[in-house]
């Protein structure tokens, strides 16, 4: 059959790589390549997660490709599951059911029952995957049936393993018996079926055991991937390729519906959000300038605050402005950085240090129209006491509403090496010396080279594979962990918007997205970051208030030292915060910055 010919289909079962040492292909490489196919769309379901979710609706907006979400499930009472999102309503209760089953886990883990999905609401589409063999109990087909009337199917999977006609006669048997419509799918767990090895090579890593001990835990063969329609056209009832279109119909969210909106306590009910940032602004502005505001200033502030109001940001600053009004009440030192220098109503807001007045600014850098990407504020804690500032953040607005970005951990060079040796029969000593040919923190594929100067024979078969399997494993998501201080805080429940789960920290929480998947969607976060310099300033203030009596602030350094300049002239710089590197110690005499602006 012509492939022009071929009927449609829509792949409703997915797994990527962010299916953590089970999916063998990344998001994107999925969508492009069902896209390649002529897939009328594809669904993304990852095992209990999102975490991929806007890597794969990137692709999708750029290739067009329908994209359908989704998340699989292993109950520990029932049946595998997967679950799939019609509208925005129901990619809500998605969401909260991940959290739900992810909190009460340790990190990486879930635990989800028959109740949770009962208790999850009638939006939810489902699909019900039989066992290689499809011999699921009646209990659970029951089950089943009953709690997803009229948004249930069941999915017949083709893998010329042996079992595909038993398969097709026991799930028509079993949808004639329970009212449930049948659906073709895929379990797809690689794009393509190169990947085959690199799967099996994952699935060794998963189980910890050598890839000759893996056994049937391995697929029987290369069939998970997505397949030409004119293949599946062979394989499936015409009436069970059609039915994933049907499915598919009934999908029509897009991440690009969801939006986000940041916490309204902080503004007094009689005041719009822009009118109390501009109260705010006005008395940090008789605050700083007591003996009255230079002209240009007042007409930066100006600028600036129209630009916020036309933008929508009003909430994002007073949510900044609360937590730094917060430490300043605790005698914590903080400190704005990054392009927030640029804007006067940071300095005005005490989020900022850095007097307008003195140099100039543009405040473009930070908020730009034509950028139309939300402003980003890093703000610098001690180091010793930040854990204050987070804990506040996570007792003023709970953890429904707070919680770290994630932070994608992928595998570098010699964690991946590691892994694969083991696998591959490596013996610990010779991944040692393969390993002391590449630097510690390096993401570049190894040589054949390097393979040769670790002693070993490049062209020996072993090598030659473990070459090619570390090419495709380096960079893959191994897990998720916690962004240095990245704070996602909503107006309503965030685990409405993104999964939550928790961290490795006790007392921690991360959303299933990080800072780039935020950056994508266009949703702010708030940088709460720890900084050893800080405290070593809080220690220096304390030894000058001791000689001196006087107590300075970031705010009431003396501004413009000579001395200090003399010395950064001639590099004596070490210790000092950003300018110790060695590269910026070879360069300071040759620039010779004599002021700030320098």
């Amino acid at each position: 059959m012509p492939a022009h010919e071929a009927p449609g289909y829509a792949e409703l079962h997915c797994l990527s790589n962010f299916s953590f040492l089970r999916g063998a292909s990344w998001p994107g490489e999925l969508v492009r390549r069902a896209h390649e196919l002529g897939y009328a769309a594809l669904a993304l379901t990852d095992e209990c997660s999102v975490a991929g979710a806007v890597r794969a609706h990137e692709a999708a907006e750029e290739t067009g490709l329908h994209l359908v979400h989704g998340a699989s499930f292993r109950l520990e009472d029932g049946p595998e599951l997967v679950l799939l999102v019609p509208d925005r309503a129901a990619w809500g209760d998605l969401c909260e059911l991940i959290t739900r089953v992810r909190r009460r886990a340790a990190k990486g883990g879930y635990r989800v029952h028959r109740d949770d999905l009962e208790a999850l609401g009638g939006r939810c589409l489902a699909l019900l995957p039989g066992p290689e063999r499809m011999r699921s109990e009646e209990a659970d087909l029951a089950w089943f049936a009953e709690t997803f009337a009229g948004r249930g199917w069941l999915a017949v999977h083709q893998w010329l393993d042996g079992w595909d006609r038993v398969r097709l006669q026991q799930a028509e048997a079993a949808g004639r018996r329970f009212g449930l419509p049948r659906v073709a799918a895929g379990g797809v767990l690689m794009h393509v079926r190169a990947r085959r090895a690199l799967q099996d090579c994952l699935t060794a890593i998963r189980l910890g055991r050598p890839l000759p001990q893996a056994g049937f835990a391995l697929q029987a063969n290369g069939e998970r991937h997505l397949r030409r329609r004119e293949i599946l056209a062979r394989l499936y009832p015409p009436a069970l390729l059609a039915e994933t279109l049907a499915v598919a119909e009934r999908c029509r969210f897009s991440l690009g519906e969801l939006r986000y909106e940041y916490p309204d306590e902080l503004v007094p009910p009689d005041e719009t959000p822009a009118a109390h940032l501009r109260r705010l602004t006005e008395e940090g502005m008789r605050r700083r300038w007591p003996r009255g505001v230079p002209e240009r200033v007042r007409r930066l502030v100006e600028h600036e605050l129209a630009l916020i109001a036309e933008l929508g940001y009003e909430p994002y600053f007073l949510t900044v402005q609360d937590i730094v009004r917060f430490a300043r009440g605790r005698g914590i030192l903080c400190q704005g950085r990054g392009s927030a220098a640029n804007s006067a109503v940071c300095y005005c807001l005490g989020i900022t240090e850095v007097d307008p007045a003195r140099i100039e600014t543009l405040f473009e850098r930070f908020v730009s129209r034509e950028r139309d990407e939300p402003p980003d504020i890093d703000v610098d804690f001690e180091h010793g006491r930040r854990e204050e500032v987070i804990q506040y953040i996570y007792e003023k607005y709970g953890r429904d509403r707070a919680a770290l970005a994630a932070t994608v951990i992928g595998y570098r060079a010699r964690s991946a090496l590691r892994d694969l040796g083991r696998v591959l029969g490596l013996a610990p000593d010779q991944t040692d010396r393969l390993a002391a040919t590449c630097a510690a923190r390096t993401s570049r594929a190894f040589t054949a080279e390097q393979v040769r100067e670790a002693g070993f024979d490049p062209a020996n078969p072993v090598f030659v594979r473990l070459l090619h399997l570390l090419g495709e494993l380096i960079g893959f998501p191994r897990h998720l962990s916690q962004h240095v201080g990245g704070f996602v805080i909503s107006r309503g429940s965030l685990s409405r918007l993104v999964p939550i789960e928790n961290a490795a920290m006790l007392g921690r929480t991360v959303i299933q997205w990080d800072k780039d998947d935020l950056e994508a969607l266009g949703l702010l976060k708030v940088d709460v970051l720890g900084l050893g310099m800080l405290s070593v300033l809080r220690r220096a203030f304390d030894l000058v208030e001791a000689w001196s009596g006087e107590r300075l602030s970031p705010a009431t350094v003396p501004a413009e030292d000579p001395e200090v300049y003399r010395m950064i002239q001639r590099a004596d710089t070490l210790g000092v915060f950003q300018i110790e590197s060695r590269a910026q110690m070879a360069m300071l005499p040759r620039l010779r910055p004599a002021c700030f602006y320098d």
